[in-house]
């Protein structure tokens, strides 16, 4: 049986057509307004993005939260006041609904889109990793789009991603990805608030380099999304080191992904 990183390996040599494969990760805070609705135009301008890459050659993976917010302008609101079971009710019911908007838009650009619904304990190694990578190979190969998310429904409290950027770098190990790119409300890494005109905006950063003081801290409120820039930072980081470039950029910038892949001066780029 090969060693993990030597199938990493053989997986990314083994690229479809050789093709660049990026994972681009959208987080609640990106597809939707002040008012926490979802926007179509946002949808629409990362899909036609992911588009665009796919013409030139790229093989994107899209990682996708919003079901849970989804859910929540769906149902308004829900009786169960246990946390964990509604976010799970608004999490099943908004799924279907996020997969009603991409297959939409993808199909719009004569594309087609899958879903691929996991937990933690699918990526350890054994059987239910070896499948999920056979799924993703297959659905690359065949120039379909995967959209990746956490399965709320079933997932348990010890098998949960703290969020989806963690996923989203499991996703890009596992199919031995060229970058992940993980998009926010902000234009990257700041020193200091994003809206401070003392603070700047990073460039680049090393895995090594001690950038932690810089994050602000973010409460959010329910159906928003558990993640923020601490746990951005800690997953690019662990992601620069695995060797695959990770990117924090502003995803309601239009054009934003592939202003990135053409190697713009814009958000934040992590490498080892």
């Amino acid at each position: 049986m090969l060693h993990l990183t030597e199938q990493q390996n053989l997986v990314k040599k083994n690229n479809f057509m050789s093709s660049k494969r990026v994972v681009i990760k959208v987080g609640t805070n990106v597809m939707t307004n002040r008012n926490n609705r979802i926007v179509g135009p946002v949808l629409h301008e990362l899909v036609r993005q992911i588009a665009e890459l796919y013409e030139k050659g790229y093989q994107p993976v899209l990682v996708s939260s919003g079901s849970a917010i989804a859910g929540k302008e769906v149902l308004g609101d829900c009786n169960y006041k246990d946390p964990s079971t509604r976010r799970q009710i608004f999490s099943s019911v908004g799924q279907p609904r996020m997969m009603r908007h991409y297959y939409t838009l993808f199909n719009s650009f004569g594309m087609h889109c899958a879903q691929l619904l996991a937990t933690k304990r699918d990526f350890a190694p054994g059987k239910h990793r070896e499948n999920m990578i056979n799924c993703y190979e297959g659905l690359l190969s065949e120039g379909i789009i995967p959209i990746a998310n956490e399965d709320d429904a079933v997932s348990l409290t010890m098998s949960m991603f703290t969020d989806n950027d963690e996923l989203a770098s499991l996703v890009a190990e596992l199919i031995g990805a060229d970058a992940l790119i993980l998009l926010t409300d902000t234009d990257g890494l700041f020193t200091g608030h994003p809206d401070d005109d003392a603070s700047r905006k990073l460039t680049e950063v090393h895995p090594e380099e001690n950038v932690e003081q810089y994050v602000q801290e973010n409460n959010k409120a329910e159906g928003e999304g558990r993640g923020g820039m601490k746990s951005k930072l800690k997953i690019a980081k662990e992601t620069a080191r695995k060797d695959i470039t990770c990117y924090i950029a502003n995803g309601k910038k239009p054009n934003v992904i592939v202003d990135l892949l053409e190697g713009k001066n814009i958000g934040t780029k992590f490498s080892s």
